[in-house]
């Protein structure tokens, strides 16, 4: 398997501008590279997703679309939110195993009651 870039990743995205035309990452990761989708491959798909995401692209996912570029400013605040749930339940998850409230979990200020 080559390298995938986020510019791979990028071009293939853009023959998938808003939701109705989202892919499955099986798909994607096809149009990426061309061949058959491997655990590997995804996982690079994946990463370069996140780096464009943090250089700003609107690469929008949801479980019932797959991934595209947003075509609206409704398609990029519904994956957001969709990303904010996801953080949420995780910090849930680890303030529960630790035993702490979310606001103890990293040390943020209480306004007394």
């Amino acid at each position: 398997m080559s390298e995938i870039s986020r510019d791979d990743v990028l071009q293939a995205l853009s023959r998938h501008i808003g939701a109705d035309a989202g892919v499955g990452i099986a798909e994607l990761t096809r149009e990426v590279t061309r061949a058959a989708a491997s655990p590997g491959a995804e996982r690079a798909v994946r990463s370069a997703i996140v780096e464009l995401r943090r250089a700003g692209h609107h690469v929008c996912a949801h479980p019932s679309t797959g991934y595209f570029i947003a075509d609206t400013e409704a398609e990029l605040v519904r994956t957001c939110e969709y990303l904010y749930s996801r953080a949420m339940c995780s910090l849930e998850q680890v303030a529960a195993m630790r035993r702490e409230s979310l606001p103890d979990l990293r040390g943020q200020l209480r306004l007394p009651t």
